[in-house]
C-alpha cells in the first residue's frame, strides 16, 4: 500500500492533473490531486522562455536605436543651421563668431557709429565757425542747412565726381547697415565687413559711374519734348538698371571672395527679381529726376532715394549668399553624419 501511494505522488507531480486508478485492493476509486507550488518546470522550457525574452530584450534595444539616430542627427542639423544663420556672413570655421566675442564686436560698432555720426553733425554744425562771433544759437541753426548747400555746390564745381563718390560711399553704408536692421540685427550688432563692402562700391564705382551715365543721358536725348522725361525713365530701368544691378551684385561676390561660378550662378537667379523690384520704386523717383532736379544735383537726389534701394539690393545679395552657404553646411554635415 505504502508503495502505491508513493507512486502515486510521483506521477501526480510529472503532470498537471493526475488522474490514476488505484488497484482493486484498494476498493477506492479515483484519486484527484492537483498542483502545488512545489510544481517545477521543465529545464529546457525554463531555458526556451528565457532565450525568447533576451531575444525580444535585444530587437527592442536595436529598434529603439534606430529610432533615436535620426533625432541626433535632426538635432545636430538644426544645431548647425542655427549656427549659419546667427553667425558672420562667411559662415565656415573661423569666421562664426563666439558669444565671448559679441560684447567686443557690439562695443566697436558702437563706437563707429557714434565717433561717425557725431563727426558729421559737427561738421555740419560748424559751417560757420569763423563767423560765429556775436552770433546766437538761433543764427547758429538758421544758416547751418544753407551755408552747407552751399558748400556742397562750391564742392561740385571744384571736384565733381569727388563729391558724389564721398556721398554715394556714405549712403550706401548707411543703405546696408539699414538692410542688416532690417534682417533682425539688432542696432550695434550688424557685420561690420558687409557694410564696408557695400559702402565700397558706392565710394569707387556708384558715385562716378552715375556722374558719367547722367551726362551720357542727357547726350542721347537733346529734346525737351514731353516725351523726353517717359523715354529717360524708360532707358534708365531697362539698360542702366540692369548693368548696375549687375556690377553691385558681381563686385560685392568677389569682395566676398566667393568664386565666380557661384557668383554668377547666384546673379542669374535674382537678376529678373531685382529688376522688378526696382519698378515699384524708381519709375515714379525717376520722374522728378528727369524732370524737376537740374543735372548736378541730380545724384544727390538719387542718393536720397538708394537709402531704400540699397536695402533691397544688399538684401537680396546677402540673402543668396547665406543660403548657398548654409546650404552647403547642411549637405556636408548630412553627409558626415552617413558616413
Amino acid at each position: 500500500m505504502a508503495t502505491l501511494n508513493s507512486i502515486t505522488i510521483h506521477e501526480l507531480l510529472l503532470s498537471p492533473l493526475s488522474i490514476k486508478p488505484f488497484s482493486e485492493s484498494s476498493k477506492s476509486s479515483f484519486s484527484i490531486k492537483p498542483i502545488t507550488t512545489s510544481f517545477k518546470l521543465n529545464p529546457l522550457l525554463k531555458n526556451s522562455t528565457t532565450g525568447r525574452r533576451r531575444r525580444r530584450w535585444v530587437v527592442g534595444s536595436v529598434t529603439e536605436d534606430k529610432e533615436l539616430v535620426p533625432v541626433k542627427k535632426k538635432q545636430s542639423r538644426e544645431q548647425e543651421k542655427a549656427i549659419s544663420v546667427n553667425g558672420s556672413e562667411e559662415r565656415g570655421g573661423d569666421d562664426v563668431e563666439s558669444n565671448d566675442d559679441k560684447p567686443i564686436s557690439r562695443a566697436v560698432n558702437a563706437a563707429i557709429v557714434l565717433g561717425a555720426g557725431t563727426v558729421a553733425v559737427t561738421r555740419l554744425l560748424t559751417i560757420d565757425h569763423d563767423y560765429w562771433h556775436g552770433w546766437t544759437l538761433y543764427e547758429i541753426l538758421r544758416y547751418a542747412p544753407e551755408h552747407n548747400w552751399i558748400a556742397y555746390e562750391e564742392a561740385l564745381k571744384t571736384n565733381p565726381v569727388l563729391a558724389k563718390m564721398a556721398i554715394s560711399g556714405i549712403v550706401y553704408s548707411i543703405g546696408d547697415w539699414i538692410a542688416q536692421c532690417y534682417e533682425g540685427k539688432p542696432l550695434f550688432d550688424f557685420d561690420l565687413k558687409r557694410m564696408f563692402r557695400s559702402g565700397l562700391v558706392g565710394f569707387t564705382l556708384h558715385g562716378s559711374l552715375s556722374h558719367y551715365y547722367y551726362q551720357f543721358c542727357e547726350a542721347l536725348f537733346p529734346f525737351q519734348d514731353w516725351w523726353v522725361v517717359p523715354a529717360k525713365v524708360a532707358f534708365d530701368q531697362t539698360v542702366w538698371a540692369a548693368i548696375w544691378n549687375s556690377i553691385y551684385f558681381v563686385v560685392l561676390g568677389f569682395l566676398r571672395f566667393e568664386s565666380p561660378a557661384n557668383t554668377f550662378s547666384e546673379l542669374k537667379s535674382t537678376f529678373w527679381p531685382m529688376l522688378t523690384a526696382g519698378w515699384k520704386l524708381w519709375p515714379f523717383a525717376h520722374l522728378v529726376t528727369y524732370g524737376v532736379v537740374p543735372l548736378e544735383q541730380r545724384l544727390l537726389w538719387v542718393d536720397c532715394v538708394e537709402l531704400i534701394w540699397v536695402t533691397i539690393l544688399s538684401t537680396y545679395s546677402n540673402e543668396k549668399s547665406e543660403e548657398r552657404i548654409s546650404g552647403a553646411n547642411s549637405n556636408s554635415s548630412s553627409s558626415s553624419h552617413e558616413e
